[in-house]
């Protein structure tokens, strides 16, 4: 399954787990994604998009 949202492209982010002796394991953020009905060239498509996205307004949510 993609990780990566279909309006910005955002995906997830990379680190490290920092134990308490500071050993370091790799690790990773996922983003927020909700999967939405949203309006695309007047017709309704499922796209999976992050949350701020849907925040800013940048989906039109099909009613």
């Amino acid at each position: 399954m993609s990780r990566v949202c279909e309006v910005c492209g955002k995906g997830p982010r990379f680190g490290h787990r920092v134990s308490h002796a500071h050993n370091l394991t790799n690790r990773r953020w996922n983003i927020n994604l909700q999967s939405v009905r949203a309006v695309v060239g007047g017709s309704t498509k499922r796209m999976k998009v992050c949350t701020s996205c849907i925040r800013n307004g940048k989906v039109k949510k099909a009613a």
